[in-house]
């Protein structure tokens, strides 16, 4: 019997594996395919996420220096408002290749990775945890674990087998790559999309990405046309995935706990998840002793106290993409130029500082234009 089976090699459940590991317990890591693959995620992480990984990975995962972020009310013709640093603001990387990374590094302190493995159902017992999966040839095998940790991303098979709640919310994310290389310092990000926004990133040598995430009901292939059109660029390699936002009420029953998108620590503002997911992963790895499965409780307070303030405020920013346009013009010259925030932590976004320039940056032009 393993003492924790960790369901989903995506970054949160090889840091997940990987640090448990360290801490010398027997970890079982289970992924449904191949690790990285199929993508269904852009790779524009903070400069944090250089913590998580080795030093001689940064070579082969860098593909491009982002600076700052231009925001537009409408289509890249329409008036940009910038927002930048004069170091980097985040990086991006190859995002197939951090997952594999992650999982090699998980491999390497000890975790039993297997891939092609597919959790069909788990089912708690009083002293351990029972999963039926399907192996590659086709059969299925059970295992058998202390506990089991959920990391297998927004629709998460074992947040549904033990009853967890569901996130708040699923948005629906779309992106595709153009191949024409780009160095370019900026992010674009188009307030388009309804209740979210829509992307183009420059990858370096990888190309430019476009992509953009919409609530169910919307049609996201209608609206990534619209977006594309505009820059008059085809693009090839289409991706979608589902993107959690809102944590459900309790990511823990009795001997299964929830991490990453399973429990839908992501951004609000932006649905990306890779640090937040690693970060409640190395909490996990602290607070929870798979010998004692009250642990679990202390993981549950423990990831809140780091990111719950971070994932409300995030929610506060979001909802500003929903404003009428004339407002959000005039928000954003208020706050655009040089900016001392970091993207992973809203709180930044309300430091004094930024609320000083608020308030004394002066009066508007008229139509809300720069």
């Amino acid at each position: 019997m393993y003492d924790i089976v960790v369901v989903g090699a995506g970054p949160a459940g090889s840091r997940l594996a990987r640090r448990t590991a360290e801490r010398g317990h027997e970890v079982l890591l289970l992924e449904g395919g191949e690790v990285g693959r199929p993508l269904a995620c852009s790779g524009h992480v903070s400069t944090d996420v250089w913590e998580f990984v080795p030093d001689d990975a940064r070579d082969e995962l860098l593909q491009n220096r982002v600076f700052g972020a231009r925001f537009h009310t409408g289509g890249p013709d329409s008036t940009a408002y910038p927002f930048y640093k004069r170091e980097e603001v985040s990086n991006v990387i190859d995002r197939v290749a951090l997952d594999r990374t992650l999982a090699r590094c998980a491999r390497e302190a000890g975790a039993d990775l297997r891939e092609e493995h597919t959790v069909l159902d788990v089912t708690e017992h009083d002293d351990r945890v029972e999963l039926e999966v399907r192996v590659p040839d086709g059969g299925t095998e059970s295992f058998t674990g202390r506990l089991v940790a959920g990391c297998d991303g927004p629709t998460s098979r074992v947040r549904r087998s033990v009853g967890l709640g569901e996130p708040s919310e699923t948005l629906h994310g779309v992106l595709a790559f153009d191949e024409s290389p780009d160095h370019g310092d900026f992010v674009d990000v188009h307030l388009t999309a309804p209740t979210f926004f829509a992307w183009r990133i420059p990858r370096g040598d990888a190309g430019v990405e476009y992509g953009l995430a919409a609530p169910p009901g919307e049609d996201v292939n209608v609206l990534f046309d619209q977006l594309t059109e505009t820059y008059d660029v085809t693009t090839d390699r289409f991706c979608s995935g589902a993107i959690p936002v809102g944590p459900p009420t309790c990511t823990t029953s009795d001997r299964t706990f929830l991490v990453g998108d399973a429990a839908a620590q992501t951004k609000p503002f932006t649905g990306g998840g890779i640090r937040y997911g690693m970060t409640a992963a190395d909490i996990a790895a602290e607070r929870i002793d798979p010998l004692e499965p009250r642990s679990l409780e202390a993981y549950e307070q423990g990831w809140r106290e780091e990111l719950a303030t971070e994932i409300r405020l995030g929610a506060a920013i979001r909802r500003c993409y929903s404003l009428p346009e004339p407002v959000q013009r005039l928000g954003l010259w208020a706050l655009s130029g040089e900016i001392g925030v970091h993207m992973d932590e809203p709180s930044s976004f309300f430091s004094r500082e930024h609320l000083s320039r608020l308030f004394s940056r002066g009066d508007p032009p008229s139509d809300g234009a720069p």
